[in-house]
Parts: C-alpha cells; sequence; structure tokens
C-alpha cells in the first residue's frame, strides 16, 4: 500500500481495514472527508454500510467523526449517541490513501472511552490469539504496546480527538458538509 495522493475535502471515501496476514477485515463504504493531509485525515460518517471479512452487512446507527493519523499506531472514531460521545480507539498501523480508499492494518487491540471519560482496553485474547496465529514481529508488539500507552495520555489528557474543541469544530463541520452535497 503505498501513499499516492491526499482525499479531498468534501470527497467520499471507502476505509478498508485488514489483518496482519494482508486479509481484509472489514470495509465502510463511505465516509466524508472533512480534513485531508499528508499526516491526518478527518472524517464523518452517520448510516454507513458497512461489510465484514465473512460478507455479513450491518449499518452504523449513529454519526461519527474518524481520526486517522500518519505517524501513530491507532485511529479513532467518535460515535455522536444520545447520552453522550463515545469513542472507539482501534490499534493499527498508521493510514495509508491510495485513491481507492483510507487502508489500515487492525491489530485487534481496542480501547473504549466512555462519556465520562472512564476506558477499558478490549481483546487482549484476541491480540495474543492472532499475535500467535499471524506471527506479529516483537518489534510490532513493542510499538502497539508504547501506543496504547500514548492513546491512554491522550484520553487523560483531552489531547487531539478527544479534546471538546475537536468534537464542536468537526461535528459542525460534517453537518455543513452535508447540507452543501444536499444541495
Amino acid at each position: 500500500m503505498v501513499k499516492e495522493s491526499i482525499p479531498k475535502e468534501g470527497q467520499n471515501v471507502q476505509i478498508q481495514s485488514y489483518k496482519h496476514n494482508g486479509k481484509i477485515h472489514r470495509v465502510w463504504s463511505e465516509t466524508t472527508i472533512l480534513k485531508g493531509t499528508n499526516h491526518v485525515i478527518i472524517g464523518g460518517n452517520n448510516r454507513t454500510l458497512v461489510t465484514e471479512s465473512d460478507g455479513r452487512t450491518w449499518i452504523t446507527r449513529e454519526p461519527a467523526i474518524v481520526y486517522f493519523h500518519a505517524e501513530y499506531w491507532f485511529n479513532v472514531i467518535c460515535m455522536f449517541r444520545e447520552d453522550g460521545i463515545y469513542y472507539y480507539c482501534n490499534l493499527s498501523s498508521p493510514f495509508v490513501y491510495d485513491t481507492e480508499a483510507i487502508k489500515y492494518i487492525d491489530y485487534d487491540l481496542d480501547i473504549k472511552v466512555y462519556p465520562n471519560g472512564k476506558y477499558h482496553l478490549l481483546d487482549e485474547d484476541e491480540y495474543e490469539q492472532h499475535m500467535k496465529q499471524m506471527n506479529y514481529p516483537k518489534d510490532i508488539d513493542y510499538i502497539l504496546r508504547k501506543n496504547v500507552d500514548i492513546l491512554q495520555q491522550w484520553i487523560e489528557r483531552k489531547k487531539g480527538p478527544f479534546a471538546p474543541d475537536f468534537i464542536k469544530v468537526w461535528q459542525e463541520r460534517f453537518h455543513l458538509q452535508k447540507r452543501i452535497m444536499e444541495d
């Protein structure tokens, strides 16, 4: 996967998640690009078709802002629910964008953050199982564990996508972009 370009603001793109063995894991049919640079992609989606590796499909239930960074081994989904904002953080390779889709490798570990700020590391058993099955190199394990620490610091310090201003700005931008596309 080679970075060929940067997605343009207002463009709809797919998100493709892979596993370490190169097999597709999950595909989000479309996300509207709100910001695209060499380092960061921010997008928004709502009621988006998601296709799992086994062919099952489902539709996201709530509006969400997605945050990808080219230097960190995680991405963040900010989901807007009636009782507040939930964050689902995937420990993953940094993103690449190749005009087909935003792509990354999902490394199983996740952190779920609740509206009250509490958070939990999830899927450690799945990570250990896949690490053995797919032969994750020791340096990948080290990088991922280091990025779990970085992510937890961001959550606790309300940095990056966890900052209250981030949510306000990008939620407004997403709603504005949707209105522009409807006109």
